[in-house]
């Protein structure tokens, strides 16, 4: 299976509710996107919706949504970030790389991260940059979509006692 895309779709209440329970589901399996299992959908929502706050047409941000062929169900999701600074308008902060944890190791990550950049190519952006929780081998995983380090604060993630993590800075050129 492949997945179809749809970059600023209509974000009904159907669909912010599918965005939480993905949001949920990739918390609980581990996944770096903000929280630390266990989490519940009222713990994901507030920060959710502050994150749809900036989508289009109220904001400067977008959204790009993957769907399994097929089924339709919603199996990956990209926010795109602007910095709200004139200086930085001409590259985006990709933000809550998603895929559901049943969908893993389908490539559907991969095919995100490609649609994103074809996307980003298409506005003309000369970059598109994202951080991520160390010690989940993420660096390798975006490397292979084309993304470098490009900086590295030690230990300025903690996720739990003594449980300390990088805050990794990853940059895809465009240009």
């Amino acid at each position: 299976m492949t997945l179809d895309f749809a970059l600023d779709p209509d974000l009904t209440p159907g669909l912010r509710a599918e965005i939480v329970d993905l949001w949920t589901a990739v918390s609980n399996a581990g996944g770096a996107v903000g929280f630390v299992p266990p989490v519940t959908a009222e713990r994901v929502r507030p920060t959710a919706e502050r994150q749809f706050a900036g989508l289009a047409p109220a904001g400067p941000d977008r959204l790009l949504v993957g769907r399994e062929s097929g089924s339709g169900r919603l199996a990956a999701v990209v926010f795109f970030e602007s910095q709200r600074f004139d200086l930085m308008e001409h590259w985006r902060m990709l933000k809550r790389v998603m895929v559901h944890p049943d969908l893993q190791g389908r490539g559907y990550g991969a095919e995100l991260l490609a649609e994103a950049e074809r996307a980003a190519r298409a506005w003309g952006l000369a970059g598109l940059r994202l951080t991520l929780r160390g010690g989940h081998g993420l660096e390798k995983f975006y490397g292979r979509s084309g993304y470098t380090e490009v900086g590295r604060v030690p230990g300025a993630i903690r996720v739990g006692p003594g449980d300390d993590r990088d805050d990794v800075t990853m940059w895809l050129e465009l240009r």
